[in-house]
């Protein structure tokens, strides 16, 4: 089954294989916050993590305890071959919508 990516999962993805093996919830709602300027609830981007870990695109692990996080551990997430594939698809289907549009169309004035 191919399973496709949503606009919030795609860029959630993008900054899980950004952050190569240190993604977690919190690193991936300021990276969105700090690169995009979008505002976003790490609940939503904790939704987003384990939607995207059913369709099978993110790997999840249990990191290391560290610093005052009393104990708890963090979710470190990956991308699999699958969230990479995923990424291709998404951006080559936004090339060939680009490349529909005429070039007088986004000349800057």
């Amino acid at each position: 089954m191919n399973q496709k990516l949503g606009e919030f999962e795609e860029i959630v993805l993008l900054f899980v294989a950004a952050q190569h093996e240190a993604a977690y919830g919190l690193s991936v709602t300021k990276a969105i916050e700090d690169e995009l300027g979008r505002s976003v609830t790490m609940s939503s981007v904790h939704t987003a993590l384990y939607r995207l870990e059913e369709k099978g695109f993110v790997e999840s692990k249990l990191g290391d305890a560290e610093g005052n996080r009393r104990g708890r551990r963090k979710r470190i997430f990956v991308i699999t071959a699958q969230g990479k594939t995923a990424l291709h698809e998404a951006r080559d289907a936004r090339m060939r919508v680009w490349d529909m549009i005429p070039d007088f169309v986004m000349k800057f004035v």
